[in-house]
């Protein structure tokens, strides 16, 4: 278990990460990650239901989608987060067969719900979450047949999701881009510049190996404030 505490947007964050222990099937591994979670969280006066963003990682498709699958289960209701999934079998220091990396938030105003909104008509991702004025987008991907094509469709969607929730690009204060291993950063970086030009202050990439679907080339998150 890997875990940091630190302050950014003018609130206190939780950082965990950690893999599966040796279980029957993907969903036990996951069932025992996120109890295991629960139980850091706990200990800093949070729970489950802080969390405000889940990247799960599966070894391959099948152990990701089972594990994505108990995710649901569990993160429900207060604990309702943004979201994402992947398939990367180099993520991994162990034989697990799930991983997860958890973002929890101790909101600024102790008396802050979270604003879930979902997308129409819902799916397994929530569209975004609003959490004491701060926005977590669930990442964002497509199914088309270049990665241009799918930054064309992605970045409005995204922009349209910003502007829902009542901020923007000039608001984001991070972007993730989780990258097929196939293609090339510089390349993503080119496409993105070309139809974003906010300034924001944080951008990260990772190169991954499969989504929760065939035929996807990018996913991308993103947290804004208000």
């Amino acid at each position: 278990m890997r875990k940091k505490v630190f302050q950014w947007l003018g609130r206190e964050f939780v950082s965990l990460s950690a893999e599966g222990r040796t279980a029957k099937s993907a969903a036990d591994e996951a069932r025992d990650l996120f109890q295991r979670l629960d139980d850091e969280l706990k200990g800093l006066g949070l729970s489950l239901d802080n969390t405000v963003r889940t990247r799960l990682w599966g070894r391959d498709r099948e152990n990701r989608d089972h594990g994505s699958a108990e995710r649901v289960k569990i993160l429900s209701g207060k604990a309702r987060s943004a979201s994402s999934s992947f398939i990367s079998p180099v993520h991994f220091d162990s034989d697990a067969r799930v991983a997860i990396d958890l973002l929890a938030m101790r909101p600024a105003n102790a008396h802050a719900q979270k604003q879930l909104k979902e997308y129409e008509p819902p799916i397994t991702p929530l569209r975004y979450l609003i959490y004491d004025s701060v926005v977590f987008l669930s990442g964002v991907t497509a199914v088309l047949p270049t990665l241009e094509d799918q930054m064309v469709d992605i970045l409005p969607r995204i922009e349209g999701s910003l502007k829902d929730a009542g901020g923007s690009w000039d608001r984001a204060v991070k972007a993730s881009f989780l990258l097929h291993r196939s293609q090339k950063f510089d390349t993503l970086k080119g496409l993105f510049q070309k139809q974003v030009k906010a300034n924001i202050p944080q951008m990260e990439y990772f190169h991954v190996d499969g989504y929760s679907s065939e035929g996807k080339l990018i996913e991308i998150e993103v947290t804004a404030t208000l």
